[in-house]
């Protein structure tokens, strides 16, 4: 039998969830045809952006299927996710805006020792692959506090610190999986400003209202 075939037998039997929501989903997709038109259909947000961001864009609010790809990708290690973010994004981008590169918002060192992966570089390196522009990771971020779960104002009140480590693109998109205050990536565009960036835009996959 054809491995054509022997799929077409396992699907039947077992057929493929969703990795966002866990029900059948065709056997060429990720995420189920429901998930796909509700992340179509999410209202996009759209700001002037936290200090040193020209604009910031999120695809969807923090919820719905928007959250269960957050939380697959993060906690269920489920990286085809990061295909799935990067087209709800790039969609929700503004035709007008134009970037030279991709630079996603870096992680702390915990988290590769946790995950062994990163969510917004996962998310940027495939929004570098769809647009056709290149992936620059220029920032670095200093060992310091978590930002996750900490409150509002103690996120405002001491963000992460960023270095610059390589030449930073003239107009970045600036690229995280969740917006919540602003203050990472605040920090992030400062950095690019201080590297010579004239222009940044952050894109979110969802924004924490």
């Amino acid at each position: 039998m054809r491995p054509a075939a022997i799929e077409h037998v396992v699907s039947l039997i077992a057929p493929p969830l969703c990795a966002a929501c866990g029900f059948p989903r065709p056997p060429e997709a990720v995420i189920c045809e429901r998930c796909e038109a509700d992340m179509a259909s999410a209202p996009r947000v759209i700001e002037p952006g936290p200090p040193a961001v020209d604009l910031a864009v999120a695809a969807s609010p923090f919820d719905g299927v928007a959250r269960q790809v957050v939380h697959g990708l993060k906690y269920a290690r489920r990286l085809a996710l990061a295909q799935v973010a990067a087209a709800a994004m790039l969609s929700a981008l503004p035709d007008h805006e134009v970037a030279e590169a991709v630079v996603p918002v870096p992680a702390g060192r915990w988290h590769w020792r946790w995950r062994g992966f990163d969510p917004a570089e996962e998310i940027a390196t495939a929004i570098a692959g769809a647009s056709g522009l290149p992936l620059i990771e220029c920032l670095r971020r200093r060992a310091g506090r978590r930002q996750v779960g900490r409150p509002r104002s103690d996120r405002l009140r001491d963000p992460p610190e960023i270095d610059v480590v390589a030449p930073c693109p003239t107009k970045a998109l600036l690229v995280d999986d969740v917006w919540t205050t602003g203050a990472t990536l605040a920090a992030c565009a400062t950095a690019l400003r201080e590297g010579g960036s004239r222009r940044v835009t952050a894109l979110a996959l969802a924004r924490t209202l």
